[in-house]
C-alpha cells in the first residue's frame, strides 16, 4: 500500500481483495454449514411425517443415518470455514502491519510527525487486527445471507406465506441494522483516536520516568495522563453504549420477526395448510434464522468499527513524506566533505558552513534549536527551506536517502536502545561474530566500546557484554546508555559521523576519556561533535561557533575562548 490519496475505503478493499481465495474457501464450505443446519429442521419434520406419524421403523433408521451424516458435513465445513476465515482475518492483519510499519520505517520519513510513538503502535496493532477482522465478518455475513436464502426457499416449499414473510422481511432487518451501525461507527472512531493519544502518553510518561523523578514532576504526570485515561473511557464507554444500543435494537428486531413467523406458521397449521411435520420444520426454520440474523447484527457491528479503523490505518499510510525526491545512490568512495550555503530552517539564518574531509570538527551553539535544525539538515530529515546542502559538492536533495544515511549517521543524544544484550545494542545483528548472549565480541566492537568507555559499563554488569539492557535500555543509568549509544554510533563506522551531546550525562573524567577516544577512533575521517562541552571541543581540529543561526566565529577551542566572549559564554558559562 502506497502513499498519496488513499481512503478508509481503499484500505478496506486491499484488505479484502489480498484475501480473496481464502474469503471465497471459507466462504463456500460455510454456505455448506448453512445450507445444513436449515435442512436440520425440515429433516425433522419430514421424520414426523413420513416415520414417526406412519410408526415405520425402517424409514426412521434411514432418516436418522441421513442427519447424522448431515451433522458430519456441517460441522466439518464450519470447522474449515472458520479456520480458513480466521487465518485470512490474522494474514491481513499482518499484512497491514507490514505496511504500516514499513511506512514508518521509510527513510524519507514523515509519518511520525504530529504523532506519539504509542499512537503509531496502537493504529498497527488494534486498527490493523479489526480491519483484518473485516474479513471474517464478510466471511460471515455471506454464510448469513446463504442461511437466509435456504431457509427462505425452504419455507416457500413448506408455505409461500412463510417463504414471501422471509424474504420480504430480511432485506429490512438488513436495512435497519445498516442504519443503527452509523452512530458506533463514528464512536468507535473517536474510542481509537483517544485510545491511540493515551498509549502515547502513556509510553512518552515511561520513556522519561527517571527525568520525572529527577524533577520532582511525577504528580504532574500523573495528573496528566488521569486526565487523558479518563477522556478516552468516556469515549469506550460511549462507543459501548452505541454497540449495545445496536445490538439490542437489532436483536428486538429480530426477535419480532421470528415471532412473527411462528405465529403465522401456527394459524396455517390450525387450519389445516400444514401437516404436523411441516409445522415442526417451520417453527424450526424461524428459530435457525435467528442465528443468521444475530450475525448479520454483529457484522454490522464490525464492519462499522473496521472503517472507522481503516480510516485511521489510510491516515498514516497516506502521509507525504518529510524529504521528497532522491534517487541517485551516494558515489563510492565517499570523501565526506559536507558543505552548506544559505540554508535556512528553524534557528538557521542562511547558514554558509564548510565542514572539512577527515577532520574532527567541534560545532558549538548559541541557540539550542540552531543545533537541531543542523542535525535534521545534514541526517536529511527535513530538507531546508532554502539554501541547499551537499555531500562531496552533490546536493542531499539528489540522493538517496537511504543509502545518505548509510555514509552520514547522525548520532542524536537521545536516541533509543532496543530491549535485548548489550552486545546486540552495539553490534548490527547480521555482523554479530558470536550470539550476543554469550562469547567475546569482535575487535571493532571491543575498540568501539572501549573509546566510548561503554566497556567499563559491560563490566559493571552481572552477564557483561550478554547482560539484558531491558526496553529503551531502562536498566541502565543515563550516562550508561549515552556510552552504549556512542559505542554503537562509532562501531557503524560510517564515513561521516554526526553526533549531538553525546556526555551530557557522564562525569567530567569519564568525559575527557571519551573524548581521546573518540579522537583516535575516529582518526582521518570526517567527525562533527554539535556539543557545548569543553572536554570534547578542546580534542577538535577546529571548533566552529553558531551565533543567531549563522556562523559566529572559527578557530580552535583554545584561540576561541581566549578571544571570543560570546564562545566562552556559550561554552564556558
Amino acid at each position: 500500500m502506497g502513499a498519496g490519496e488513499l481512503s478508509g475505503r481503499d484500505v478496506l478493499a486491499r484488505s479484502v481483495k489480498g484475501q480473496r481465495r481464502r474469503l471465497a474457501l471459507g466462504s463456500a464450505l460455510g454456505c455448506v454449514h448453512q445450507l445444513g443446519e436449515a435442512l436440520v429442521p425440515v429433516l425433522i419434520g419430514v421424520v414426523i411425517d413420513q416415520a414417526v406419524a406412519g410408526q415405520d421403523a425402517g424409514r426412521l433408521a434411514l432418516w436418522l443415518g441421513v442427519l447424522a451424516v448431515l451433522y458430519v458435513t456441517l460441522s466439518w465445513s464450519f470447522r474449515l470455514g472458520a479456520k480458513a476465515g480466521e487465518r485470512g482475518a490474522e494474514e491481513a492483519a499482518h499484512t497491514l502491519r507490514l505496511a504500516i510499519v514499513g511506512r514508518v520505517l521509510d527513510a524519507r520519513g514523515g509519518a511520525e510527525e504530529g504523532r506519539l510513538p504509542g499512537e503509531l503502535a496502537n493504529v498497527a496493532t488494534e486498527d490493523a487486527k479489526r480491519v483484518g477482522a473485516v474479513n471474517m465478518a464478510l466471511m460471515a455475513g455471506i454464510w448469513a445471507v446463504a442461511g437466509v436464502a435456504v431457509s427462505a426457499v425452504a419455507l416457500l416449499l413448506t408455505s409461500v406465506t412463510l417463504g414471501l414473510i422471509v424474504l420480504l422481511g430480511t432485506p429490512v432487518l438488513l436495512w435497519l441494522g445498516h442504519l443503527l451501525s452509523k452512530p458506533l461507527e463514528r464512536r468507535s472512531e473517536a474510542e481509537q483516536d483517544r485510545a491511540a493519544h493515551a498509549s502515547g502518553v502513556a509510553a512518552d510518561l515511561v520513556a522519561g520516568l527517571r527525568v520525572l523523578k529527577g524533577l520532582g514532576a511525577q504528580q504532574a504526570a500523573v495528573e496528566r495522563y488521569r486526565r487523558t485515561s479518563r477522556i478516552s473511557l468516556a469515549a469506550t464507554l460511549r462507543s459501548a453504549r452505541a454497540e449495545s444500543w445496536q445490538t439490542g435494537l437489532v436483536l428486538a428486531l429480530t426477535g419480532g420477526f421470528i415471532a412473527l413467523i411462528a405465529l403465522v406458521g401456527g394459524r396455517l397449521a390450525l387450519n389445516g395448510s400444514l401437516t404436523l411435520g411441516q409445522l415442526v420444520s417451520a417453527v424450526g426454520l424461524a428459530l435457525f434464522l435467528l442465528g443468521p440474523l444475530e450475525t448479520f447484527a454483529w457484522v454490522n457491528a464490525e464492519l462499522a468499527q473496521g472503517r472507522a479503523s481503516a480510516a485511521r490505518v489510510a491516515e498514516v499510510l497516506a502521509i507525504g513524506p518529510a524529504v521528497v525526491g532522491g534517487v541517485d545512490p551516494v558515489a563510492e568512495p565517499v570523501r565526506g566533505e559536507l558543505r552548506l550555503r544559505g540554508v535556512r530552517l528553524g534557528g538557521l539564518d542562511g547558514l554558509d558552513l564548510d565542514l572539512p574531509v577527515g577532520q574532527l570538527t567541534g560545532i558549538a551553539v548559541t541557540d539550542p534549536a540552531g543545533a537541531e535544525a543542523l542535525l535534521r539538515c545534514l541526517g536529511r530529515e527535513t530538507d531546508p527551506e532554502s539554501g541547499s546542502v551537499e555531500l562531496d559538492g552533490v546536493p542531499l536533495t539528489r540522493l538517496d536517502p537511504a543509502g545518505l544515511r548509510a555514509a552520514v549517521l547522525v548520532a542524536a543524544h537521545d536516541a533509543a536502545l532496543f530491549e535485548g544484550s548489550l552486545a546486540a545494542n552495539v553490534t548490527p545483528e547480521e555482523e554479530w561474530g558470536v550470539p550476543p548472549e554469550g562469547g567475546e565480541p569482535d575487535l571493532r566492537t571491543e575498540l568501539a566500546m572501549a573509546a566510548a568507555r561503554a566497556d567499563e559499563v559491560a563490566d559493571s554488569l552481572p552477564h557483561g557484554i550478554a547482560t539484558s539492557v531491558g526496553e529503551g535500555g531502562r536498566s541502565l543509568s543515563g550516562g550508561q546508555r549515552q556510552r552504549v549509544l556512542l559505542a554503537r554510533a562509532l562501531r557503524a563506522g560510517p564515513p561521516v559521523l554526526v553526533v549531538h551531546d553525546p556526555t551530557t550525562a557522564v562525569d567530567t573524567v569519564t568525559e575527557a576519556r571519551i573524548a581521546d577516544g573518540l579522537r583516535e577512533f575516529r582518526q582521518g575521517r570526517t567527525t562533527i561533535v554539535v556539543t557545548n562541552s569543553p572536554a570534547l571541543l578542546a580534542v577538535t581540529d577546529h571548533v566552529i561557533l553558531l551565533d543567531a543561526g549563522r556562523v559566529g566565529a572559527e578557530g580552535t577551542h583554545a584561540d576561541l575562548v581566549r578571544t571570543d566572549a560570546t564562545y566562552r559564554t556559550a561554552v564556558l558559562a
